[in-house]
């Protein structure tokens, strides 16, 4: 059997719900349906990739393995799927129009909100990717107006030719996620020597992300245990106290994970709006240094290394 796009779907859904009852629920199908797909993709595969237990599913390793490359592929096609869908309304639809993309950011919704207040008669559409090269790449080639995107710290993104850019962070400290019962959640910063025995989790699709940590590790000497997946299974393995993670300062605070700075900030990456030639980037541009703003001042955490940095941004304008 060829796997598609839709038994993908299937397993992030019993993963995501840790229940076959739950995600043939989410799914529209039968539940002895969707346990009989799940035989015959395991089947396929020739291993089995949750284990069924009295409380519901959790993933096996190769489960986490075939999920961690998985839910790119589906968020890719729901991607793809929008974007067609909103072109072709751009299309149909008069009037002015602003097509945004980014990376993964908690300040996105914040950012959407100002835009529709300043703009309320423009048709705005939104497209998420973990690659910042593709949007890099999709807004030369024009179906992007503006993209929110990082760089990582030693890792230059290769902004085509053209493309206009500005800087909203020039370094933004990357900070640890870690288990609430770790050594290290006790102290207001951590110190990269106390992670070195514990397994990291980084997503190898985000461009820059593995090669920047590799960077970091390397500089200091530690040869940690690295596991590859997306971040929404590392904050599962996070909190179970299986992994540490990078994690973007803007973070909120969680009952489940504790959130750190890393003393001297050894991860940093750099904030970039990038607009088409000849774009009008600056309403885009200040409502997302508001945006920005309002998260950095609204975590206790990151609004104290501001202000411990003597940065602009700890300081109400």
């Amino acid at each position: 059997m060829d796997l598609e796009v839709r038994h993908l779907r299937a397993l992030c859904a019993i993963a995501d719900t840790g229940s076959l009852h739950q995600a043939a629920r989410r799914l529209g199908v039968s539940q002895p349906s969707l346990t009989t797909q799940l035989r015959r993709i395991e089947n396929s595969l020739g291993a089995e990739l949750f284990r069924r237990e009295r409380t519901g599913c959790r993933p096996t390793p190769l489960g986490r393995s075939v999920l961690s490359r998985a839910r790119p592929l589906v968020d890719g096609m729901t991607a793809l799927v929008a974007e067609a869908k909103a072109e072709a309304d751009a299309v149909r639809a008069d009037g002015p129009r602003l097509r945004i993309g980014c990376t993964a950011s908690r300040v996105i919704g914040a950012w959407l909100r100002r835009l529709r207040i300043r703009m309320p008669d423009t048709d705005i559409s939104l497209r998420v990717d973990v690659s910042a090269h593709a949007l890099l790449r999709t807004v030369e080639a024009g179906r992007l107006d503006v993209a929110f995107v990082h760089e990582v710290e030693g890792c230059p993104l290769a902004v085509p030719e053209g493309l206009e850019q500005r800087v909203l962070i020039d370094r933004e400290p990357q900070f640890i996620s870690m288990a609430r019962d770790h050594p290290a959640a006790a102290r207001p910063v951590v110190d990269l020597v106390d992670l070195a025995a514990d397994r990291w989790m980084v997503d190898p699709t985000v461009d820059g992300e593995w090669d920047g940590l590799r960077r970091v590790f390397g500089a200091a000497g530690l040869a940690p245990t690295v596991l590859h997946g997306d971040y929404l299974t590392a904050a599962s393995l996070v909190v179970l106290g299986e992994a540490v993670a990078p994690c973007q300062p803007t973070s909120g605070p969680r009952d489940d994970m504790a959130i750190r700075p890393l003393r001297d900030d050894p991860l940093a990456v750099r904030l970039l709006l990038v607009s088409r030639p000849g774009a009008d980037m600056d309403p885009a541009y200040e409502e997302l240094r508001a945006a920005y703003r309002e998260a950095a001042q609204r975590v206790a955490g990151y609004h104290q290394w501001l202000l411990r940095n003597r940065s602009p941004l700890a300081r109400t304008p």
